[in-house]
């Protein structure tokens, strides 16, 4: 949320361009190319031309097309492709500006001025010009010459501020914290406690600087998280595993079209989103055809406040995806770490501030995974004389971005199964934020620190992490409902059995918004997304199940400033008519935003949303109480949910799975104890 990797730095400041070869035909919902967000620059450029305006491109990304005619498109390509429109949010002379430009007729078709609450996301470009202004700010160099540090050591992060019930803020400004590095790489870890600088973004100027108290630097010894900077003893070396698949991958990627087993999705690359999973649909043995399953997937928004109430610190509450955008902080991946060596890796392009496309190398990496899981088995002992056992091993399909936002990096995997389920997982890591302080030991502490103290003047601060999916999913059609089947005790009556109580399924169809807000582990229930007007050959509904792996609610009060922003993540389950308008659960200017353009303000309208097209949003939490175990550097933490079918199949889908060929283990040897 604060400081900028050098890797990104230098994809700003690079001016060459790698260009991917394109498939033959452009799919309507691949991301944008470097050729087109050239395009749209000139575009926008040539009604606001330079130097008589001020221009900065905060948002491109596709305008999504119809999703009829996509669908229609989808059943006969050969007819004509949608319209490629693409969505722009820009700062025009400061006032912001939506447009929508047609790459087709090259030509702005809507300019509209926001004149609302909040702003866009912020760029990398202003992010980096905040973040070196204290270090040639002469109070904030007295402020470090006085705690007798090397200004040289010094690194800076801004943040952004939030909404504590002003009427309104006409600038857009962000708070500035600084720490110092001195013989570690892991700055987090060593805070200049108590200084704050506040600077106007579009001015590029300091506006307000504070400096409130002064406690001790943590130490650095102990935060360098770098294999090369540790010390013996060492945890014993393990032996070397590897996947191998000698005559390659099963999947085939066409442009961003994956096609794997019986899976056929679109992957593509959104700056705000991230990986956006469309048009995923699975074949089906028995009726030898795909199967429409989820339309469009993504992150929606990842809330982030923090509990600790000191002024540098009150308002940390982050809309990490709608300010920062989770897909602009998208990292390349590490082959052989971050993806097995039988991954394949994928580009993605945004604009810069200027305008001008940005290559993010190795953004994605696709890759079949194998990891000792199994399918389905069973050994049958009722045949006397004979043992049977027949066991299939589970190989999945995983498409992996990770987004290093600030401090933390989420490991953000979308997992496809022969089965027909989709496993979605989210995995935390990287570094916490922690507040420098007085306090050794934790028998000293006399007063609420709103955290742990994870070393030496090092107190790690208390916080959530709200992750927010749209998923539209489009069971066998895009005229859905959903299902709530409740468990219900029931007591046994008439003395029918020896048994005093059993549990039925008790369902009901949520007819409106308000009957579809849910918060879960309140009851046992199963969600289920169906289609009402399809059936199996026995009789029931054709659905497809939400297993939620997350039953995390949000513990501040409802009139918390940082609660009515975050709204959305009162309840785990949302259900919404679909609007492709309803993109970002926290509203489409997250920054400084009062809570008045979310998911919870859209569904109090109450639509009706039964047997219609419908968006499931589902939010999945963790809060975060440190551990000493998380310093310096967080072992990774993961939850998710998986969407599996129910009576969506005739009967077991992965019944006739082909075993994969087998291996040569001459050269390899087993040793029984």
């Amino acid at each position: 949320m604060a400081l900028i990797p050098n890797s990104l730095i230098f994809l700003l400041l690079s001016t060459l361009l790698i260009i991917i070869p394109t498939h033959q035909r452009q799919h309507p919902l691949d991301s944008l190319t470097p050729a087109e967000f050239s395009k749209i620059r000139a575009i926008v450029h040539s009604s606001y031309p330079i130097p008589s305006h001020t221009t900065a491109f905060h948002y491109v990304g596709l305008e999504d097309p119809n999703k009829l005619t996509v669908l229609s498109w989808l059943k006969d390509p050969t007819t004509k492709t949608p319209p490629r429109q693409a969505f722009v949010i820009a700062r025009i002379n400061q006032t912001t500006h939506e447009i929508t430009v047609d790459l087709t007729i090259n030509k702005i078709v809507s300019d509209k001025l926001y004149d609302g609450y909040g702003y866009p996301l912020l760029t990398f470009e202003e992010q980096i010009a905040a973040n070196a202004l204290p270090l040639k700010y002469a109070p904030f160099l007295e402020s470090i010459r006085k705690r007798g540090l090397k200004i040289e050591e010094v690194v800076c992060g801004g943040f952004t501020v939030g909404w504590y019930g002003e009427e309104r803020r006409k600038k857009r400004i962000v708070r500035v914290m600084c720490y110092y590095l001195d013989g570690t790489v892991n700055a987090y870890m060593r805070p200049v406690e108590g200084v704050t600088v506040t600077v106007d973004l579009e001015e590029t100027k300091i506006i307000g600087f504070k400096d409130r108290l002064t406690v001790p630097i943590p130490k650095g010894d102990g935060t360098d998280y770098r294999g090369s900077k540790q010390n013996p003893p060492f945890l014993a070396q393990l032996k070397g595993i590897t996947m191998v698949q000698p005559d390659g991958p099963s999947f085939t990627i066409d442009g961003h079209r994956i096609r794997w087993a019986n899976w056929d999705f679109h992957l593509s690359f959104d700056s705000r989103a991230g990986p956006i999973i469309s048009l995923a649909s699975i074949f089906d043995l028995q009726k030898q055809k795909f199967r429409q399953v989820l339309y469009k997937g993504f992150v929606s928004e990842l809330f982030v406040p923090y509990m600790d109430l000191t002024e540098e610190w009150y308002y940390r509450t982050f809309f990490d995806a709608g300010e920062y955008g989770y897909g602009l902080c998208a990292v390349p991946l590490e082959p052989f770490r971050d993806c097995p060596e039988n991954a394949v890796f994928m580009d993605a392009y945004f604009a810069g501030q200027n305008g001008m496309p940005v290559n993010m190398p190795d953004v994605f990496c696709i890759f079949e995974k194998y990891a000792g899981d199994i399918t389905w088995r069973h050994t049958e002992t009722l045949k006397p004389g004979e043992e049977i056992r027949e066991v299939r091993p589970e190989v999945t399909l995983v498409v992996r971005m990770v987004s290093t936002v600030g401090n933390y990096d989420y490991i953000n995997d979308w997992e496809f199964k022969q089965s027909g389920s989709i496993k979605v997982t989210v995995g935390l890591t990287g570094l916490l934020e922690v507040r420098g302080s007085v306090y050794t030991h934790n028998d000293q502490i006399k007063e609420e620190v709103y955290g742990t103290l994870l070393a030496e003047n090092t107190v790690g601060a208390h916080h959530d992490h709200f992750l927010t999916y749209h998923l539209d999913l489009d069971v066998d059609g895009d005229a859905n409902s959903l299902v709530k089947s409740n468990l219900q005790m029931t007591r046994v009556a008439d003395q029918m059995s020896p048994r005093k109580s059993y549990w039925r399924v008790v369902s009901e169809t949520a007819k409106t918004e308000s009957d579809a807000r849910i918060r879960l582990g309140v009851e046992q229930a199963d969600l289920l997304v169906v289609n009402p007007n399809k059936r199996t050959d026995l009789g029931n509904s054709i659905g497809y199940r939400l297993i939620p792996g997350s039953l995390t609610h949000p513990v501040l009060s409802d009139d918390d400033y940082s609660q009515i922003r975050g709204a959305f993540t009162k309840y785990n389950v949302w259900v919404t008519p679909y609007n492709k308008s309803e993109k970002w659960a926290g509203g489409l200017y997250a920054d400084q935003s009062r809570g008045d353009d979310t998911l919870a303000r859209w569904s109090l309208r109450n639509r009706g949303i039964e047997n219609k097209d419908i968006v499931l949003w589902y939010t999945l939490g963790f809060h975060h109480v440190p551990y000493q175990e998380d310093f310096p550097v967080m072992p990774t933490i993961s939850s998710g949910f998986e969407l599996r079918p129910a009576n969506f199949f005739e009967s077991n889908p992965v019944l006739k799975v082909k075993l994969p060929p087998p291996v040569n283990w001459s050269n390899c040897s087993r040793k029984y104890v």
